[in-house]
């Protein structure tokens, strides 16, 4: 579900702030474990500190461990029931083990992952997270259990009059899975004019992907990039460039430059920009050269079942 979990670690604690700044600097650093060792050894010598119970549940919550996380979200928000934001990390969390379950149990939760959000959007009015998770929540779910677009709209329309930017990226969501591309394609165009940001550029692109349009998914890629500078978006240039046999050299010239200037925070690994750049050699007809970057790939990933089928189309040249 679509930003369903926003976590803040910054506190203002007095007491016991060691541990909490610990386990705050663990958490930035992706070391969740070390994270949840670290205040769970706080916790027991100070069990009623509600911003340790938080951070324990955000580890979990990281970690995926949806039953923990939602363990001790559910502590604070009974005990705290007129904080909006322990009512959004119980729903979230909630949510996301929704995810993870079948769809037969995963509607015994969806009561309460709705009542969740909605508390939380009634107590706190300019909580913005709340509101994309009921837009997501109403655009997600099948008519039959709840789900609307018109509610959908609803909260797109209560998050224009908090942010611009994410009413009008909620607009174009809702849009887009209503089957409406132009408008869709308006309010994304809309969220880029008053913001600009990577985020809407990306959702522009990826609008356009969806649509079969990769002419207009490049051009957007390219002005992103020009713009923001960002290295992640030569992969996205070549992942279009392969996907759609167009612009093949651009394609490989982008991903090159995302492989020589690849750092981890590029999100993508290396392993599927081989696997792009085994594709548009498969396009060229460049036998020798596709299968040295799918056994790249392969190395790299190894259990990546889209990697297989693309060696053995190479094969077959």
């Amino acid at each position: 579900m679509y930003k369903l979990i926003c976590f803040v670690f910054f506190s203002h604690i007095g007491f016991g702030q060691s541990a909490i700044e610990k386990t705050q600097s663990f958490m930035e650093a992706k070391k969740y474990v070390m994270a949840q060792q670290e205040i769970q050894n706080y916790l027991e010598l100070n069990p009623k500190s509600i911003r340790a119970i938080e951070l324990l549940g955000d580890s979990y919550a990281y970690q995926r461990k949806w039953d923990r996380a939602i363990e001790q979200y559910k502590k604070l928000k009974e005990n705290y029931p007129n904080n909006a934001n322990y009512h959004y990390k119980y729903g979230g969390a909630l949510g996301m083990k929704a995810r993870s379950i079948s769809k037969f149990k995963a509607l015994g939760i969806i009561g309460d992952i709705k009542q969740s959000f909605l508390t939380a959007s009634s107590l706190d009015k300019s909580h913005i997270d709340t509101r994309w998770a009921l837009v997501d929540l109403y655009v997600s779910l099948p008519g039959i259990v709840g789900g609307s677009y018109a509610k959908a709209l609803k909260y797109a329309e209560e998050l224009e009059k908090l942010s611009k930017v994410d009413g009008y990226l909620a607009k174009g969501y809702v849009y887009e899975y209503d089957n409406e591309p132009e408008l869709a394609e308006k309010y994304y165009k809309l969220a880029i004019k008053v913001g600009g940001s990577v985020t809407c550029y990306e959702k522009l692109s990826n609008f356009y992907d969806k649509q079969k349009r990769p002419d207009k998914a490049l051009g957007t890629l390219e002005i992103s990039k020009e713009k923001h500078q960002r290295n992640a978006i030569h992969y996205q240039i070549g992942k279009v460039c392969a996907e759609y046999n167009i612009q093949l050299d651009k394609g490989e010239k982008s991903l090159a430059v995302y492989l020589a200037n690849y750092s981890a925070k590029d999100g993508v690994p290396k392993e599927w920009a081989y696997y792009r750049l085994a594709q548009i050699n498969r396009h060229k007809n460049d036998k020798s050269n596709a299968l040295f970057w799918i056994e790249k790939a392969i190395t790299g990933l190894p259990n990546i079942d889209v990697f297989h089928s693309e060696q053995e189309a190479i094969l077959k040249l």
